[in-house]
Protein backbone atom coordinates (compact mmCIF):
# COMPACT_ATOMS: atom_id res chain seq x y z
CA UNK A 1 0.00 0.00 0.00
CA UNK A 2 1.62 3.43 -1.01
CA UNK A 3 0.98 6.64 1.09
CA UNK A 4 -1.99 9.39 0.03
CA UNK A 5 0.90 12.12 -0.18
CA UNK A 6 1.16 14.80 -2.76
CA UNK A 7 4.21 13.39 -4.77
CA UNK A 8 6.17 16.82 -5.28
CA UNK A 9 9.84 16.64 -6.25
CA UNK A 10 12.89 18.10 -4.60
CA UNK A 11 14.14 20.66 -6.64
CA UNK A 12 16.36 23.74 -5.86
CA UNK A 13 13.70 25.63 -7.74
CA UNK A 14 11.06 25.02 -4.62
CA UNK A 15 13.74 25.39 -2.00
CA UNK A 16 14.37 29.26 -4.44
CA UNK A 17 10.72 29.70 -4.39
CA UNK A 18 10.34 29.21 -0.23
CA UNK A 19 13.43 31.29 0.18
CA UNK A 20 11.99 34.25 -2.21
CA UNK A 21 8.32 33.92 -0.28
CA UNK A 22 9.21 33.26 3.22
CA UNK A 23 12.96 35.81 3.12
CA UNK A 24 12.44 38.12 0.47
CA UNK A 25 14.06 40.82 2.35
CA UNK A 26 16.90 38.72 3.72
CA UNK A 27 20.43 40.10 3.02
CA UNK A 28 23.41 38.90 0.86
CA UNK A 29 26.43 40.87 1.43
CA UNK A 30 29.27 40.15 -0.97
CA UNK A 31 33.17 41.66 -0.93
CA UNK A 32 34.02 41.39 -4.48
CA UNK A 33 36.88 43.09 -6.92
CA UNK A 34 34.43 45.47 -7.96
CA UNK A 35 32.28 46.02 -4.80
CA UNK A 36 33.75 46.89 -1.53
CA UNK A 37 30.57 45.39 0.44
CA UNK A 38 27.85 44.93 -2.19
CA UNK A 39 24.36 44.24 -0.60
CA UNK A 40 20.90 43.17 -1.71
CA UNK A 41 18.12 41.19 -0.88
CA UNK A 42 17.31 37.51 -1.07
CA UNK A 43 14.11 38.79 -3.94
CA UNK A 44 17.04 40.84 -5.85
CA UNK A 45 19.35 37.73 -5.93
CA UNK A 46 16.80 34.98 -7.43
CA UNK A 47 15.11 38.10 -9.71
CA UNK A 48 18.70 37.98 -11.07
CA UNK A 49 19.41 34.37 -11.09
CA UNK A 50 16.28 33.33 -13.36
CA UNK A 51 18.10 36.91 -15.84
CA UNK A 52 20.72 34.01 -15.92
CA UNK A 53 18.68 31.49 -17.32
CA UNK A 54 17.35 32.98 -19.55
CA UNK A 55 21.23 34.59 -20.71
CA UNK A 56 21.63 30.66 -20.90
CA UNK A 57 18.70 29.88 -23.63
CA UNK A 58 19.62 32.84 -25.65
CA UNK A 59 24.04 32.08 -25.28
CA UNK A 60 22.29 28.69 -26.73
CA UNK A 61 23.55 26.46 -24.04
CA UNK A 62 21.80 23.05 -24.21
CA UNK A 63 19.08 21.83 -22.07
CA UNK A 64 21.16 19.78 -19.95
CA UNK A 65 24.65 21.59 -20.38
CA UNK A 66 27.07 21.82 -18.18
CA UNK A 67 27.87 25.40 -17.66
CA UNK A 68 31.45 26.35 -15.70
CA UNK A 69 32.46 28.06 -12.83
CA UNK A 70 35.66 29.75 -11.78
CA UNK A 71 35.06 32.47 -9.25
CA UNK A 72 34.79 33.06 -5.34
CA UNK A 73 32.49 33.46 -2.79
CA UNK A 74 30.26 37.08 -3.53
CA UNK A 75 26.61 37.74 -4.93
CA UNK A 76 27.44 36.35 -8.54
CA UNK A 77 28.64 33.04 -7.78
CA UNK A 78 25.19 32.30 -5.72
CA UNK A 79 23.39 33.58 -8.94
CA UNK A 80 24.92 30.85 -10.79
CA UNK A 81 23.87 28.34 -7.75
CA UNK A 82 20.81 29.08 -8.84
CA UNK A 83 20.22 30.17 -12.35
CA UNK A 84 21.87 27.22 -13.96
CA UNK A 85 21.01 24.24 -11.98
CA UNK A 86 17.24 25.82 -11.56
CA UNK A 87 16.94 25.97 -15.16
CA UNK A 88 17.76 22.40 -15.54
CA UNK A 89 21.73 23.11 -16.62
CA UNK A 90 24.26 21.98 -14.56
CA UNK A 91 26.40 23.86 -11.83
CA UNK A 92 30.38 22.93 -12.74
CA UNK A 93 32.38 24.81 -9.94
CA UNK A 94 36.09 24.46 -10.80
CA UNK A 95 38.79 24.96 -8.32
CA UNK A 96 41.28 27.49 -9.72
CA UNK A 97 44.05 26.22 -7.34
CA UNK A 98 44.56 22.98 -9.45
CA UNK A 99 47.27 22.49 -11.71
CA UNK A 100 46.74 23.38 -15.78
CA UNK A 101 46.68 19.64 -16.61
CA UNK A 102 44.16 18.98 -14.63
CA UNK A 103 41.92 22.36 -15.48
CA UNK A 104 41.72 21.64 -19.02
CA UNK A 105 41.05 17.61 -18.20
CA UNK A 106 38.38 18.58 -15.91
CA UNK A 107 36.73 21.07 -18.47
CA UNK A 108 36.77 18.81 -21.47
CA UNK A 109 35.71 15.55 -19.03
CA UNK A 110 32.62 17.83 -18.01
CA UNK A 111 32.18 18.67 -21.69
CA UNK A 112 31.09 22.55 -20.48
CA UNK A 113 29.90 24.59 -22.26
CA UNK A 114 30.46 27.73 -21.24
CA UNK A 115 32.78 29.07 -17.87
CA UNK A 116 31.81 31.67 -16.31
CA UNK A 117 34.59 33.54 -14.94
CA UNK A 118 36.04 36.04 -12.07
CA UNK A 119 38.72 38.58 -13.75
CA UNK A 120 41.21 37.10 -11.30
CA UNK A 121 41.27 33.84 -13.27
CA UNK A 122 41.63 35.40 -16.86
CA UNK A 123 45.15 34.59 -17.40
CA UNK A 124 44.39 31.05 -16.10
CA UNK A 125 42.17 30.40 -18.60
CA UNK A 126 44.06 32.28 -21.28
CA UNK A 127 46.54 29.25 -20.24
CA UNK A 128 44.49 26.33 -20.90
CA UNK A 129 41.91 27.81 -23.08
CA UNK A 130 43.58 26.34 -26.31
CA UNK A 131 43.46 23.05 -24.64
CA UNK A 132 40.05 23.43 -24.75
CA UNK A 133 38.42 23.33 -28.25
CA UNK A 134 34.40 22.57 -26.62
CA UNK A 135 33.81 25.33 -24.74
CA UNK A 136 31.83 28.04 -26.68
CA UNK A 137 32.37 30.74 -24.93
CA UNK A 138 33.48 32.69 -21.52
CA UNK A 139 31.91 35.43 -19.24
CA UNK A 140 33.60 37.66 -17.14
CA UNK A 141 32.00 37.89 -13.73
CA UNK A 142 32.12 41.87 -13.82
CA UNK A 143 30.57 45.03 -14.97
CA UNK A 144 31.26 46.65 -18.51
CA UNK A 145 34.09 49.21 -16.76
CA UNK A 146 36.18 46.53 -15.40
CA UNK A 147 36.38 44.10 -17.93
CA UNK A 148 39.34 42.52 -18.59
CA UNK A 149 42.14 44.57 -20.87
CA UNK A 150 43.35 42.74 -23.87
CA UNK A 151 41.92 39.33 -22.96
CA UNK A 152 42.58 36.67 -25.63
CA UNK A 153 39.53 34.70 -24.74
CA UNK A 154 37.47 33.58 -27.53
CA UNK A 155 33.33 34.57 -27.54
CA UNK A 156 34.07 37.04 -24.15
CA UNK A 157 31.35 38.83 -23.16
CA UNK A 158 30.58 40.77 -19.90
CA UNK A 159 27.72 38.77 -16.79
CA UNK A 160 26.21 42.36 -16.22
CA UNK A 161 26.03 43.53 -19.36
CA UNK A 162 23.82 39.83 -20.76
CA UNK A 163 21.61 40.15 -17.38
CA UNK A 164 20.88 44.05 -18.32
CA UNK A 165 19.49 42.97 -21.80
CA UNK A 166 16.84 39.98 -20.38
CA UNK A 167 13.96 40.03 -18.75
CA UNK A 168 13.43 38.49 -14.79
CA UNK A 169 10.95 36.85 -16.08
CA UNK A 170 11.72 33.19 -16.28
CA UNK A 171 9.46 29.75 -15.71
CA UNK A 172 12.19 27.54 -14.44
CA UNK A 173 10.62 24.19 -15.51
CA UNK A 174 9.50 21.03 -13.70
CA UNK A 175 11.73 18.12 -14.04
CA UNK A 176 12.54 14.77 -12.00
CA UNK A 177 14.07 15.45 -8.85
CA UNK A 178 17.37 13.10 -9.73
CA UNK A 179 18.01 15.37 -12.33
CA UNK A 180 21.28 16.59 -11.82
CA UNK A 181 22.32 19.54 -10.40
CA UNK A 182 25.69 19.94 -9.66
CA UNK A 183 29.22 18.73 -10.84
CA UNK A 184 32.08 18.98 -8.99
CA UNK A 185 35.79 17.52 -8.97
CA UNK A 186 38.01 16.29 -6.22
CA UNK A 187 41.54 17.14 -5.99
CA UNK A 188 42.94 14.37 -7.91
CA UNK A 189 45.88 13.80 -5.56
CA UNK A 190 46.21 10.57 -7.29
CA UNK A 191 45.08 10.07 -10.53
CA UNK A 192 43.12 12.30 -12.46
CA UNK A 193 40.40 14.04 -10.48
CA UNK A 194 37.09 11.73 -10.57
CA UNK A 195 33.72 13.72 -11.29
CA UNK A 196 31.09 14.00 -8.30
CA UNK A 197 27.36 14.64 -9.67
CA UNK A 198 24.84 15.55 -7.34
CA UNK A 199 20.93 15.69 -7.94
CA UNK A 200 18.26 18.13 -6.72
CA UNK A 201 17.27 15.66 -4.36
CA UNK A 202 20.60 14.94 -2.84
CA UNK A 203 21.39 18.48 -2.58
CA UNK A 204 17.90 19.05 -1.28
CA UNK A 205 18.07 16.37 1.42
CA UNK A 206 21.84 17.39 2.44
CA UNK A 207 20.02 21.57 2.98
CA UNK A 208 17.90 19.76 5.08
CA UNK A 209 20.10 17.80 7.04
CA UNK A 210 22.77 20.61 7.35
CA UNK A 211 20.16 22.67 9.01
CA UNK A 212 19.62 20.54 11.49
CA UNK A 213 20.08 21.33 15.32
CA UNK A 214 22.74 18.92 15.84
CA UNK A 215 24.10 19.50 12.52
CA UNK A 216 24.72 23.29 11.41
CA UNK A 217 21.70 24.28 13.40
CA UNK A 218 20.45 26.84 11.02
CA UNK A 219 17.69 29.57 11.33
CA UNK A 220 16.05 32.73 10.12
CA UNK A 221 18.76 34.37 12.93
CA UNK A 222 22.09 33.29 11.71
CA UNK A 223 24.32 35.36 9.78
CA UNK A 224 26.86 32.21 7.61
CA UNK A 225 29.96 33.29 6.55
CA UNK A 226 31.40 30.61 4.21
CA UNK A 227 35.03 30.45 4.51
CA UNK A 228 35.15 27.69 2.39
CA UNK A 229 34.94 28.54 -1.36
CA UNK A 230 32.21 27.94 -3.20
CA UNK A 231 34.25 26.29 -5.86
CA UNK A 232 34.76 23.43 -3.19
CA UNK A 233 31.55 21.14 -2.56
CA UNK A 234 29.32 24.22 -2.80
CA UNK A 235 30.53 25.90 -0.34
CA UNK A 236 29.55 22.57 2.00
CA UNK A 237 25.82 23.05 0.95
CA UNK A 238 26.18 26.85 2.92
CA UNK A 239 24.12 29.21 0.37
CA UNK A 240 21.77 26.20 -0.36
CA UNK A 241 20.54 25.49 3.51
CA UNK A 242 20.89 29.72 3.88
CA UNK A 243 18.61 30.11 1.59
CA UNK A 244 16.06 27.68 2.52
CA UNK A 245 16.32 29.06 6.66
CA UNK A 246 16.56 32.37 5.56
CA UNK A 247 19.96 33.24 7.15
CA UNK A 248 21.74 35.87 6.27
CA UNK A 249 24.54 35.28 3.68
CA UNK A 250 28.15 36.98 4.17
CA UNK A 251 30.55 36.17 1.24
CA UNK A 252 34.37 37.16 1.47
CA UNK A 253 34.94 37.27 -2.05
CA UNK A 254 38.64 36.89 -3.64
CA UNK A 255 40.03 38.17 0.66
CA UNK A 256 38.66 34.78 2.06
CA UNK A 257 42.50 34.64 3.19
CA UNK A 258 42.59 37.70 4.98
CA UNK A 259 41.96 37.36 8.53
CA UNK A 260 41.85 41.40 9.36
CA UNK A 261 38.27 41.34 6.50
CA UNK A 262 37.08 38.11 8.11
CA UNK A 263 37.02 39.61 11.48
CA UNK A 264 35.40 43.14 10.18
CA UNK A 265 32.82 40.87 8.09
CA UNK A 266 32.11 38.97 11.71
CA UNK A 267 31.26 41.92 13.58
CA UNK A 268 29.96 44.24 11.36
CA UNK A 269 27.32 41.85 9.67
CA UNK A 270 26.31 40.47 12.36
CA UNK A 271 27.93 36.77 11.60
CA UNK A 272 27.02 34.25 13.77
CA UNK A 273 28.27 30.85 11.84
CA UNK A 274 30.68 30.44 9.83
CA UNK A 275 32.63 27.27 8.23
CA UNK A 276 35.98 26.43 7.13
CA UNK A 277 39.40 24.20 6.94
CA UNK A 278 41.75 24.60 10.03
CA UNK A 279 44.16 26.23 7.85
CA UNK A 280 41.83 29.33 7.73
CA UNK A 281 41.75 29.63 11.43
CA UNK A 282 45.63 29.47 12.15
CA UNK A 283 46.15 33.13 11.18
CA UNK A 284 42.57 34.64 12.55
CA UNK A 285 42.95 32.85 15.73
CA UNK A 286 46.99 35.03 15.08
CA UNK A 287 45.13 38.10 13.93
CA UNK A 288 43.36 38.21 17.27
CA UNK A 289 45.64 37.73 19.51
CA UNK A 290 47.71 40.54 17.92
CA UNK A 291 45.34 43.16 17.84
CA UNK A 292 43.15 42.10 20.84
CA UNK A 293 39.93 42.21 18.75
CA UNK A 294 36.59 40.49 19.47
CA UNK A 295 34.67 38.18 16.93
CA UNK A 296 31.40 38.68 18.44
CA UNK A 297 28.83 37.68 17.76
CA UNK A 298 30.56 34.46 16.22
CA UNK A 299 29.04 31.88 18.37
CA UNK A 300 29.86 28.80 16.28
CA UNK A 301 32.19 27.22 13.81
CA UNK A 302 32.29 24.28 11.81
CA UNK A 303 35.44 23.11 10.67
CA UNK A 304 35.88 20.38 8.81
CA UNK A 305 38.31 19.31 5.06
CA UNK A 306 40.63 17.74 7.95
CA UNK A 307 41.12 16.98 11.90
CA UNK A 308 41.09 20.46 14.06
CA UNK A 309 43.65 20.29 16.27
CA UNK A 310 42.55 20.71 20.21
CA UNK A 311 44.61 23.50 20.66
CA UNK A 312 42.34 24.92 18.10
CA UNK A 313 39.24 24.05 19.08
CA UNK A 314 39.93 25.21 22.69
CA UNK A 315 41.17 28.47 21.93
CA UNK A 316 38.26 29.49 19.93
CA UNK A 317 35.87 28.10 22.54
CA UNK A 318 37.90 29.43 25.75
CA UNK A 319 39.44 32.78 24.08
CA UNK A 320 36.50 33.80 22.17
CA UNK A 321 33.34 31.76 23.38
CA UNK A 322 33.15 30.11 20.16
CA UNK A 323 31.94 26.64 20.38
CA UNK A 324 33.66 24.44 17.25
CA UNK A 325 31.26 22.18 15.63
CA UNK A 326 33.93 19.43 14.22
CA UNK A 327 33.04 17.82 11.35
CA UNK A 328 33.54 15.36 8.34
CA UNK A 329 33.00 14.55 5.38
CA UNK A 330 33.89 14.36 1.36
CA UNK A 331 33.27 15.76 -2.40
CA UNK A 332 31.81 12.03 -2.79
CA UNK A 333 28.94 13.15 0.20
CA UNK A 334 27.96 16.49 -0.87
CA UNK A 335 29.98 16.34 1.46
CA UNK A 336 28.73 16.83 5.54
CA UNK A 337 28.33 13.22 6.74
CA UNK A 338 28.89 13.52 10.47
CA UNK A 339 29.01 16.24 13.22
CA UNK A 340 30.58 16.46 16.45
CA UNK A 341 27.03 18.16 18.52
CA UNK A 342 26.84 17.24 22.34
CA UNK A 343 24.05 14.89 23.66
CA UNK A 344 22.95 15.01 27.48
CA UNK A 345 25.44 12.06 28.00
CA UNK A 346 27.99 13.90 27.05
CA UNK A 347 27.29 17.59 27.59
CA UNK A 348 28.67 18.23 31.13
CA UNK A 349 32.04 16.48 30.68
CA UNK A 350 35.17 18.47 31.78
CA UNK A 351 38.56 17.86 32.04
CA UNK A 352 40.84 15.40 29.97
CA UNK A 353 36.79 13.46 28.94
CA UNK A 354 35.46 16.95 27.17
CA UNK A 355 39.29 16.86 25.43
CA UNK A 356 39.04 13.49 24.16
CA UNK A 357 35.37 13.95 23.01
CA UNK A 358 35.61 16.98 20.96
CA UNK A 359 38.37 15.66 19.24
CA UNK A 360 35.91 13.70 17.20
CA UNK A 361 34.18 14.25 14.16
CA UNK A 362 30.65 13.48 15.36
CA UNK A 363 27.72 11.61 14.69
CA UNK A 364 26.18 10.87 11.47
CA UNK A 365 23.26 13.01 10.23
CA UNK A 366 20.24 11.42 10.01
CA UNK A 367 20.20 10.00 6.74
CA UNK A 368 24.13 8.63 6.36
CA UNK A 369 24.65 5.00 7.40
CA UNK A 370 28.37 4.02 8.62
CA UNK A 371 30.36 1.40 9.72
CA UNK A 372 34.08 0.52 10.07
CA UNK A 373 34.90 -2.92 8.84
CA UNK A 374 38.37 -5.27 8.67
CA UNK A 375 40.35 -6.36 5.55
CA UNK A 376 38.27 -8.97 5.01
CA UNK A 377 35.25 -6.74 4.95
CA UNK A 378 33.47 -8.25 8.22
CA UNK A 379 31.81 -5.38 10.18
CA UNK A 380 33.79 -4.00 13.48
CA UNK A 381 31.77 -3.27 16.94
CA UNK A 382 30.92 0.25 17.95
CA UNK A 383 33.26 0.16 21.01
CA UNK A 384 35.48 2.98 20.61
CA UNK A 385 38.42 0.74 20.17
CA UNK A 386 38.26 -1.10 17.36
CA UNK A 387 39.19 0.71 14.04
CA UNK A 388 39.27 -0.20 10.08
CA UNK A 389 37.82 1.38 6.89
CA UNK A 390 35.01 3.86 7.45
CA UNK A 391 32.52 3.15 4.66
CA UNK A 392 29.02 5.22 4.29
CA UNK A 393 25.84 5.03 2.12
CA UNK A 394 23.12 7.69 1.51
CA UNK A 395 20.78 9.71 -0.13
CA UNK A 396 23.42 12.40 -1.11
CA UNK A 397 26.22 10.20 -1.37
CA UNK A 398 27.27 9.38 -4.89
CA UNK A 399 26.83 5.96 -6.13
CA UNK A 400 29.18 6.16 -9.02
CA UNK A 401 31.82 8.54 -10.28
CA UNK A 402 30.88 10.78 -13.69
CA UNK A 403 31.61 8.97 -16.37
CA UNK A 404 34.92 6.87 -15.25
CA UNK A 405 37.03 4.93 -17.13
CA UNK A 406 36.65 2.01 -15.37
CA UNK A 407 35.16 0.44 -11.99
CA UNK A 408 35.38 2.32 -9.09
CA UNK A 409 37.47 0.66 -6.35
CA UNK A 410 35.66 2.89 -3.46
CA UNK A 411 32.09 1.54 -4.35
CA UNK A 412 31.65 -1.96 -3.16
CA UNK A 413 28.86 -4.19 -4.55
CA UNK A 414 27.21 -4.12 -1.37
CA UNK A 415 26.19 -0.43 -2.03
CA UNK A 416 28.62 0.86 0.62
CA UNK A 417 31.34 3.81 -0.47
CA UNK A 418 34.50 3.14 0.94
CA UNK A 419 35.80 6.38 2.20
CA UNK A 420 39.54 5.74 2.13
CA UNK A 421 39.50 6.94 5.69
CA UNK A 422 39.86 4.74 8.91
CA UNK A 423 38.18 5.40 12.24
CA UNK A 424 36.77 4.52 15.02
CA UNK A 425 32.60 4.55 16.27
CA UNK A 426 32.05 4.90 20.15
CA UNK A 427 28.77 3.14 21.49
CA UNK A 428 26.91 6.54 21.02
CA UNK A 429 27.86 6.51 17.50
CA UNK A 430 30.79 9.57 17.38
CA UNK A 431 33.35 8.84 14.83
CA UNK A 432 37.13 9.42 15.47
CA UNK A 433 39.17 9.58 12.31
CA UNK A 434 42.79 8.11 12.64
CA UNK A 435 44.10 7.77 9.63
CA UNK A 436 43.62 8.19 6.04
CA UNK A 437 44.18 4.44 4.71
CA UNK A 438 47.33 5.64 3.14
CA UNK A 439 48.55 7.81 5.41
CA UNK A 440 48.21 5.19 8.53
CA UNK A 441 51.63 4.32 10.17
CA UNK A 442 52.41 0.76 10.66
CA UNK A 443 55.32 0.39 13.13
CA UNK A 444 56.42 -3.40 14.01
CA UNK A 445 53.17 -4.46 12.84
CA UNK A 446 51.69 -2.21 14.80
CA UNK A 447 49.07 0.60 13.76
CA UNK A 448 50.04 4.41 15.13
CA UNK A 449 47.71 7.13 14.38
CA UNK A 450 49.16 10.02 13.03
CA UNK A 451 46.12 12.57 13.55
CA UNK A 452 46.52 11.32 17.57
CA UNK A 453 50.11 12.51 17.28
CA UNK A 454 49.42 15.73 15.84
CA UNK A 455 46.53 16.79 17.88
CA UNK A 456 49.29 15.93 20.43
CA UNK A 457 51.67 18.16 18.89
CA UNK A 458 49.49 21.16 18.16
CA UNK A 459 48.91 21.53 21.68
CA UNK A 460 52.34 22.59 22.26
CA UNK A 461 52.63 26.27 22.16
CA UNK A 462 55.87 26.31 19.93
CA UNK A 463 53.96 24.53 17.27
CA UNK A 464 52.19 26.87 14.88
CA UNK A 465 51.20 23.65 12.28
CA UNK A 466 52.71 20.23 11.61
CA UNK A 467 52.17 16.74 9.81
CA UNK A 468 53.63 13.37 11.40
CA UNK A 469 53.85 11.04 8.60
CA UNK A 470 55.32 7.23 8.94
CA UNK A 471 59.19 6.95 7.29
CA UNK A 472 60.80 4.31 6.27
CA UNK A 473 62.82 2.61 9.37
CA UNK A 474 65.20 -0.45 9.17
CA UNK A 475 64.20 -2.24 12.36
CA UNK A 476 60.85 -1.21 12.87
CA UNK A 477 59.64 -1.19 9.41
CA UNK A 478 58.02 2.68 9.56
CA UNK A 479 58.44 5.02 12.18
CA UNK A 480 56.49 8.14 12.82
CA UNK A 481 58.44 11.46 11.77
CA UNK A 482 56.87 15.21 12.94
CA UNK A 483 57.42 17.64 11.09
CA UNK A 484 56.70 21.28 12.64
CA UNK A 485 56.09 24.89 11.40
CA UNK A 486 57.19 26.74 14.16
CA UNK A 487 55.79 29.86 16.44
CA UNK A 488 58.48 29.94 18.26
CA UNK A 489 61.89 28.44 18.91
CA UNK A 490 61.52 24.89 19.08
CA UNK A 491 63.33 22.34 21.47
CA UNK A 492 63.40 19.25 19.78
CA UNK A 493 63.94 16.82 22.95
CA UNK A 494 61.32 19.02 24.98
CA UNK A 495 59.21 18.80 22.43
CA UNK A 496 59.25 14.95 22.05
CA UNK A 497 58.78 14.68 25.80
CA UNK A 498 55.62 16.25 25.39
CA UNK A 499 54.52 13.40 24.11
CA UNK A 500 55.09 11.66 27.64
CA UNK A 501 52.20 10.28 29.61
CA UNK A 502 49.90 11.42 26.24
CA UNK A 503 50.25 8.55 23.83
CA UNK A 504 51.96 5.19 24.22
CA UNK A 505 55.59 5.35 24.73
CA UNK A 506 56.52 3.51 21.11
CA UNK A 507 53.78 5.84 19.40
CA UNK A 508 56.17 8.92 20.20
CA UNK A 509 57.97 10.02 16.91
CA UNK A 510 61.52 9.37 16.37
CA UNK A 511 62.66 12.87 15.39
CA UNK A 512 60.89 16.26 14.81
CA UNK A 513 61.98 18.17 11.77
CA UNK A 514 61.39 21.87 11.28
CA UNK A 515 60.25 23.60 8.19
CA UNK A 516 59.48 26.99 6.91
CA UNK A 517 55.79 25.42 5.70
CA UNK A 518 53.83 22.58 4.79
CA UNK A 519 52.94 21.61 1.45
CA UNK A 520 49.02 22.20 0.94
CA UNK A 521 46.51 20.88 -1.61
CA UNK A 522 44.09 22.72 -3.47
CA UNK A 523 41.40 22.77 -1.30
CA UNK A 524 44.14 23.74 1.92
CA UNK A 525 44.85 19.84 3.57
CA UNK A 526 47.96 19.32 4.11
CA UNK A 527 49.28 16.75 1.02
CA UNK A 528 51.21 14.48 3.23
CA UNK A 529 51.81 12.78 -0.06
CA UNK A 530 53.69 15.60 -1.48
CA UNK A 531 55.41 15.75 1.84
CA UNK A 532 56.53 12.19 1.50
CA UNK A 533 58.07 13.05 -1.77
CA UNK A 534 59.48 16.41 -0.49
CA UNK A 535 61.09 14.07 2.44
CA UNK A 536 62.00 10.90 0.28
CA UNK A 537 65.93 11.69 0.96
CA UNK A 538 65.16 11.68 4.86
CA UNK A 539 66.70 9.18 7.26
CA UNK A 540 66.33 8.35 10.85
CA UNK A 541 69.02 9.74 13.16
CA UNK A 542 68.80 5.94 15.16
CA UNK A 543 68.02 3.66 11.64
CA UNK A 544 71.55 2.18 11.40
CA UNK A 545 70.07 -0.46 8.76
Amino acid sequence: MLGLMMDRQLTLATLARHAERNHARREVVSVTADHDRHRYTFAEALSRARRLSNVLTRLGAADDARIATMAWNDFRHLELYFGVSCSGRVLHTINPRLFAEQLSYIVNHADDEWIFFDIAFTAILEKIAPLCPRVKGYVAMTSQAHMPAHCTLPNLHCYETLLAHESDQCEWPEFDERRASSLCYTSGTTGHPKGVLYSHRSTVLHSYALALPDSANLSALDGILPVVPMFHVNAWGYPYAGMMVGAKLVFPGHRLSSPELLVDLISEEGVTIAGGVPTVWLPLLDYLRSSGRSIAPLNRTVIGGSACPLAMIEEFRDKHGVAVLHGWGMTEMSPVGVVNSPTSANICLTGEALAAQVVKQGRALPGVELKITDDDNRELPWDGESFGALKVRGPWICSEYYRLDGVSQAHGADGWFDTGDVATIDADGYVKITDRAKDVIKSGGEWISSLDLENVAMSHPAVRECAVVGMGHGKWQERPLLVVVAAQAIDKAELLNWFEGKVAKWWIPNDVLEVESLPHTATGKISKLELRRQLSAYRFPDDQA
